[in-house]
């Protein structure tokens, strides 16, 4: 019956789709399995298009270069066939089909070889007519009643066109900076519409509108924009799009519409994806955009900061989204966080100690990475450092102690050990030229190190009645210790650690957690030598072919 040979078809589609090198060799088969898999596209027996439109996928992205190369016996490259007829094979297809039809045609036309001779631009823009037509479409009628845009079939649709053109950008590369330009500021125009229509909803009817049908749809709609927005920035790169025509060109449009919504908004109406968006831009573009880093912190910092520190549960897509905002600016755009108010540098370096405490495990790690990266950039800057380190270090050593001591971060040991002797080794080698005392009230003759020993000495002693002071003294002495390598200052730590009462009764697996990691480590790649130097074991998906 119709059932078995469908569930047939399938099987022979998805052995086929496993020998990729198979079909390169063989270019006739390989068209044959092509043109069936668009036979299949018109079938309308359960699970049967989603086969052929995911064999179809797979079989482009391990062979996408005899799709875009003449081939034996052929007039044209097989794509600018599949140009030409396109309309018709997606004709059955549903939404999520298509999306993943454009998705494989997009990945053929990622190969830029040498061997490649087809116009890519002409062919893309061909490729996107059936989207760009309708997307135009209703862009006039916009034009003739704004309403238009906000009726619920047209979100709908105008996110379907969003998702097919993300689909499309991420799988052909920067070389969609043409398409892009072509709707640009039309996009950037459906985004204001639904900000302010959601905007005028929630001033009408308040936080419980952000629940409504409609507005939910709108919302999807915008989040489909940014995605867009960061798959392209993510994808770009010369020569199509450049990083520099890129943050000129694209940048300042988006900063208006999008940010400026952002820091409007209720806190239930702001969308992580916009910390995402510029997080990508800041890791992309790097000293580019470095001009604008200002004003994109003035436009989410404090207003995301005001959400995220209420308690440790509310908003945690923002939350992880935030810290990976900064430890970007830190990392890429480092200068821009000295050109901001001196409040919000207070605020950032808050922040990281914030996420540090944090008992999610993936927010506290991003902490100790940014505060350990924000260290080192400190360290190169000469004209900062000596500010920084008057102004923080002493806290950010009791914030480091406080976190490994608490029982409930024994995961990020290895950073909290790294951290600290990155910070004891600067105060020995007086690379802290600053007092970190009040001159005022200290002793004649104090130093940095003299008075740190002392103060963390009593710090300790006072949070750990337990301790004797020979043992406290033995341990200072220890920190200070410049011949101490990382594992040594680890091994040290340790020691002192299990000595508490509090960890004594504990189970300290924590504190190991790096070397377990590496002996897994080890076993793993052990496991993935012997599997490749046996052939067969390894299936031909998993093979990585050089050939690509």
């Amino acid at each position: 019956g119709k059932d078995n040979k469908a569930v047939i078809a399938s099987n022979i589609m998805y052995v086929v789709g496993q020998y990729p090198r198979f079909l390169k060799a063989h270019w006739k088969f390989l068209k044959t399995v092509v043109n069936k898999l668009f036979e299949f596209m018109h079938e309308v027996h359960p699970g049967v298009q989603d086969m052929a439109c995911d064999t179809f996928l797979k079989i482009a992205t391990k062979c996408k270069r005899k799709f875009v190369t003449l081939q034996t016996d052929e007039r044209v490259p097989f794509i600018a066939e599949l140009a030409e007829t396109m309309p018709t094979i997606v004709s059955d297809l549903e939404p999520h089909q298509i999306q993943a039809f454009y998705e494989a045609v997009g990945t053929m036309l990622s190969d830029k070889g040498p061997a490649v001779s087809v116009d890519r631009g002409e062919l893309l823009k061909k490729l996107m007519t059936m989207p760009n037509r309708r997307w135009q479409e209703i862009m006039e009628g916009a034009k003739a009643n704004v309403e238009s845009l906000v009726e619920p079939s047209i979100v709908k649709e105008i996110i379907k066109i969003l998702k097919t053109n993300n689909k499309m950008c991420g799988a052909i590369g920067s070389i969609y900076a043409q398409q892009l330009q072509t709707f640009f500021m039309d996009l950037l125009n459906v985004y204001r519409v639904y900000s302010e229509r959601i905007s005028s909803t929630i001033a009408q009817q308040g936080p419980g509108a952000t629940q409504l049908s409609l507005v939910r749809t709108m919302r999807s709609a915008k989040k489909e924009v940014l995605r867009l927005l960061i798959v392209f920035i993510q994808k770009s790169g010369p020569p199509e799009a450049d990083p520099q025509a890129v943050a000129q060109g694209f940048i300042p449009p988006v900063l208006d519409p999008i940010l400026g919504d952002y820091q409007r908004n209720i806190p239930n109406a702001r969308d992580p994806e916009v910390l995402v968006l510029f997080t990508t831009v800041v890791e992309k573009l790097k000293s580019h955009v470095l001009s604008e880093v200002p004003k994109i912190m003035a436009a989410v910092f404090e207003c995301t900061l005001q959400m995220i520190t209420v308690n440790f549960e509310d908003f945690p897509e923002h939350r992880i989204r935030f810290f990976e905002f900064i430890r970007a600016i830190n990392t890429h755009c480092f200068q821009a966080l000295f050109n901001i108010p001196s409040g919000h540098q207070k605020l950032v370096v808050d922040s990281v100690v914030w996420a540090m405490k944090h008992t999610e495990r993936n927010i506290s790690d991003t902490g100790l990475n940014i505060l350990h990266e924000l260290l080192n950039n400190v360290a190169k800057t000469p004209d900062i450092a000596q500010g920084f380190y008057q102004q923080y270090l002493l806290a950010l050593i009791q914030d480091v102690f406080a976190v490994m001591t608490d029982r409930l971060h024994k995961s990020g040991f290895k950073m909290h050990a790294t951290l600290l002797r990155q910070m004891f080794h600067l105060v020995q080698m007086n690379q802290v030229t600053v007092p970190l005392f009040d001159p005022a009230n200290a002793p004649a003759g104090q130093t940095n190190p003299s008075f740190l020993r002392e103060h963390i000495s009593n710090l300790l002693i006072q949070s750990f009645p337990n301790l004797t002071k020979s043992q406290v003294s033995k341990f200072v002495d220890g920190m200070f210790d410049l011949n101490m390598d990382l594992p040594s200052f680890k091994t040290h730590l340790r020691d002192f650690l299990i000595q508490l009462k509090e960890f004594s009764t504990e189970d300290n697996s924590g504190l190991f957690g790096e070397e377990q990691d590496a002996q897994q480590r080890q076993q793993l790649e052990a496991q993935q030598a012997y599997r490749s130097a046996v052939p067969g074991l390894m299936k031909p998906s998993e093979i990585i072919d050089d050939d690509l």
